[in-house]
């Protein structure tokens, strides 16, 4: 199986390297300079569940593809998606199946109306991540599992193969008769956990500190309501796994997306808040949510206001 992963960053990168590693045939599709970093300092994983040093990863830039991919995994953020798009659409082939592990859902949306359902499952990883100065990629916890399945609930044909090259390669790989419900049940969480530590600018164990749990379980609770109106609403166990995440006294847990807003980087608010807030029922009113929302949007003005090259006016 030929499989094909966008670009070689911190997520990417890890599963990509793991399968490498196990021998499956991967090629990562990047830009220029990363294809010269990676030609001459290689792929690096540190991780405590081993480190990896791939000396010369496979890599190819859009203008050499030549023929389609059986697989191809999509991890870039929400908000470079539809460049994403362009640059791996020549290598998406009939028997092609797109794997996207971007958070929220409105990238199902754009790919099915790009691809057509039946080419794209659903997917979403449990990991924690991040590509260091060097380009090293640093893997924080033991947590390394890659989730997909089928959108419809119906197998494919394609299923056994890809479960085949997706196993025993170095992470868990786990395969879902309801994907949807699982990307659900995680946004929900990354909502909650965004909207909380953009607005305090914190950790959520700093949160708790504060005594201000009861900020971060009513953004939940609107987050879940959502869900439950668009028919996929958290399962009880899941809600409770979740709302010990965000009561732990000391968590050093915080959102990308607040450590994007400290670095001074774009974000995802409009993937992971914005999109959100836009499937709210009549009735609802998510008052915590749409301040989170309006925090970060305000940030993002600012940015495009103070330096409009980085950050261009949406």
């Amino acid at each position: 199986m030929r499989i094909l992963v966008i670009g070689a960053g911190a997520l990417g990168g890890y599963f990509g390297a793991r399968l490498l590693a196990a021998g499956r045939n991967v090629t990562f599709l990047v830009r220029p300079k990363r294809a010269e970093a990676l030609a001459k300092s290689g792929l690096v994983v540190k991780s405590k569940l081993g480190d990896l040093h791939l000396v010369s990863p496979p890599t190819i830039t859009t203008d050499r593809l030549n023929g389609s991919y059986d697989l191809i995994i999509v991890s870039c953020k929400a908000y470079d998606l539809d460049g994403a798009i362009e640059s791996f659409a020549p290598a998406v082939g009939k028997n092609s199946v797109i794997i996207p592990l971007l958070n929220g859902m409105r990238h199902l949306d754009v790919l099915n109306a790009r691809f057509g359902e039946k080419y794209v499952f659903g997917g979403q990883c449990a990991i924690s991540a991040a590509l260091s100065a060097n380009g090293e990629i640093l893997h924080m916890t033991d947590l390394n599992t890659l989730s997909f399945g089928e959108q419809s609930r119906t197998r494919s044909e394609r299923r056994p193969e890809i479960v085949g090259a997706l196993s025993g390669a170095g992470f868990d790989a786990e395969l879902s008769d309801d994907i949807l419900q699982g990307m659900w049940e995680k946004w929900v969480m990354i909502a909650t956990i965004a909207g909380a530590t953009c607005l305090m600018r914190a950790s959520m164990g700093d949160i708790v500190a504060a005594g201000a749990s009861d900020v971060v379980i009513g953004l939940l609770d609107e987050a879940s309501a959502i869900a439950a109106r668009q028919g996929f609403g958290p399962r009880p166990a899941y809600i409770e796994r979740v709302r010990s995440i965000l009561t732990t006294p000391g968590s050093p847990v915080m959102a990308s997306m607040a450590r994007d807003i400290e670095r001074g980087a774009p974000t995802e608010g409009d993937h992971i808040l914005g999109d959100l807030l836009g499937r709210v029922g009549a009735g609802e009113v998510p008052i915590l949510l749409r301040t989170a929302y309006a925090h970060v949007k305000s940030y993002e003005a600012r940015q495009a206001r103070e330096h409009p090259r980085l950050h261009p006016a949406k």
